[in-house]
């Protein structure tokens, strides 16, 4: 539990980790937003997570363990028993000749001391403070396989479905899944969870309890229990104990059964900062400077899943300040904010992205957010309302910020009138982050590097090159990387490029203009993540075309 909002302010001025100036600024803009002041402070680069937890350490007169970047072994972890470790909220950071190192979020617990002496009667017991998020990423060590919870539940013959939806929600939560995979078989069910983009098998379930599984979901979805052969879509809000989490919900029928996949909408995404996402420091200005204009149009592209959502809603918040009017038509509303009206399209009473984009117009808004654009009408509303004193944020999709002009014009969108309200566009993709707890440096020779990489190798400066990756640890379940990043292509207007857009440009031309007037590409951004530890080569190749890939 984090401790009280308003001691935490206090000890952030007192402390000096927050002027008074900021922190007067920071009460006023989360009164405006009915949002936490911590958060703000933290949702805008004022204070680190790490910096919080050493604040509030200092102030108990404790030293502050930093388990998210320090986490300890799990056989290191598991010497605490269970009950004790969860009922107390302890963790193992450190273990000496006569002394252990104990990490608690709630050291101030009078029964901690008395019950590690149990455990531990020959050593000196010092308690330290810990951030909660990074306790119950610790305490994630004592689940057992989805598998063996799985086997306990059936072998106890209680009510089943319900408790096998709960273990497989708290995992999906626990390590961070995007989504969650029902996926039916002759003779088992597969629960999968994608993790920082990729799939993995989390358990099995035998086929005969996936009927009263699926129902459930649907119950609780608002779907037909009735209907087996038609795709439905709902959403759900899963509640334990203090964490509620906003789930949406597909299911479509398979020759083995009805499908079900589960987005889970993540807290943590609202408190996301453009730097957090991955932004270079001129992208960022460059993004932010035409945010501040009254009117103009920025658009996101990138494929499904690439993260375009998330950089909207951080610069959303941004702007959401109490003298502006926001309002987004969205499909769906993702993640709810508050002080921004949002609406969720609705094609069964004839609720479309251009039917509601009219609408949100003469509802006097500031900024428009469309969730995306996907035909010629929704185009040319848009770019109508752009011209008309309007902000206005949206996504489409197309491979590259380049082409993102010459697929507009294709939707019949006046060259003249792109040129006059497109300020910026951004395409991203996402790539796997190397773990911070387990990255080590590979050197390798120039030869080496050009045998492995080929022409690749000519991106890199000196005979002997550097590159990164995670060896795998119980941080990032040994898999080498955690978490996610985006790498980015950003494309500006300029008077040349308004000039171009009249001459209805091929992608080739606009690329060459972007390029000479500063725009670099998704590959090299993503060459500059390579050679600063953020990720690996591999990833970067995995999501961005090398310009030497038809180069032999």
């Amino acid at each position: 539990m984090r401790p009280d909002s308003t001691l935490l302010q206090k000890i952030l001025v007192e402390e000096n980790y927050v002027s008074e100036q900021d922190m007067k600024r920071a009460v006023s803009s989360a009164k405006a937003s009915r949002s936490d002041v911590v958060d703000f402070l933290l949702a805008n680069d004022f204070i680190s997570p790490d910096l919080l937890g050493q604040a509030y350490a200092e102030h108990l007169n404790l030293a502050y363990s930093d388990l998210n970047s320090n986490m300890p072994a799990k056989e290191q972890i598991l010497l605490i028993p269970e009950n004790i470790a969860k009922e107390l909220r302890v963790v193992l950071f450190a273990a000496k000749a006569k002394e252990l190192i104990i990490a608690s979020d709630n050291p101030e617990d009078e029964k901690i001391l008395p019950a590690l002496a149990k455990v531990f009667p020959d050593k000196k017991i010092t308690l330290t403070y810990s951030l909660s998020e990074d306790i119950d990423a610790c305490l994630i060590e004592y689940r057992k396989t989805l598998d063996t919870r799985f086997s306990r539940i059936l072998e106890q013959k209680g009510r089943v479905a319900p408790e096998i939806i709960d273990e497989i929600f708290a995992d999906g939560v626990s390590y961070r899944a995007s989504d969650i995979h029902f996926e039916p078989e002759a003779k088992e069910v597969v629960i999968r969870f994608r993790v920082d983009g990729m799939l993995q098998e989390a358990g099995r379930i035998p086929k005969e309890f996936y009927e009263n599984i699926l129902n459930r979901i649907k119950v609780k979805s608002h779907l037909r229990t009735d209907e087996h052969f038609a795709a439905q879509d709902g959403s759900m809000r899963h509640i334990s104990g203090e964490i509620a989490v906003d789930m949406r919900v597909s299911l479509v029928p398979t020759l083995d059964g009805e499908k079900i996949v589960i987005r889970l909408l993540a807290q943590y995404v609202r408190g996301l900062s453009l730097s957090d996402l991955g932004l270079s420091q001129n992208d960022q200005k460059i993004l932010s400077d035409a945010a501040q204009k009254p009117f103009g149009m920025i658009l996101v592209v990138g494929p499904t899943g690439s993260g375009k959502s998330t950089t909207l809603y951080s610069l959303l918040k941004k702007l959401n300040l109490p003298d502006v009017n926001i309002t987004t038509i969205e499909d769906p509303v993702e993640y709810k904010v508050v002080g921004v009206n949002q609406i969720q399209v609705n094609p069964g009473t004839n609720l479309t992205f251009s039917k509601g984009l009219r609408s949100i117009v003469r509802q006097d808004p500031d900024i428009i957010l469309v969730g995306e654009i996907r035909d010629t009408e929704t185009a040319e509303i848009a770019v109508n309302a752009a011209l008309t004193g309007h902000l206005l944020l949206s996504t489409f999709h197309a491979n590259d910020a380049a082409t993102g002009i010459p697929r507009l014009l294709d939707m019949s969108v006046e060259p003249f009138l792109l040129a006059s309200t497109l300020e910026v566009i951004l395409a991203q993709r996402l790539v796997r982050r190397i773990c911070d707890n387990c990255r080590t440096s590979l050197s390798l020779s120039r030869a080496e590097m050009t045998k492995k990489y080929g022409k690749i190798a000519e991106i890199f400066s000196g005979q002997n090159i550097t590159l990164y990756y995670g060896k795998g640890c119980p941080v990032c379940n040994n898999i080498g990387y955690k978490g996610r990043s985006a790498i980015f292509e950003l494309i500006r207007m300029t008077p040349e490029l308004q000039d171009l857009i009249l001459t209805r440009p091929a992608t080739k031309q606009i690329w060459e203009l972007a390029q000479k007037q500063g725009s670099h590409s998704l590959f090299d951004d993503g060459i500059e993540k390579v050679k600063s530890g953020l990720t690996t080569l591999e990833e970067v190749l995995r999501v961005a075309k090398s310009p030497f890939a038809d180069k032999k």
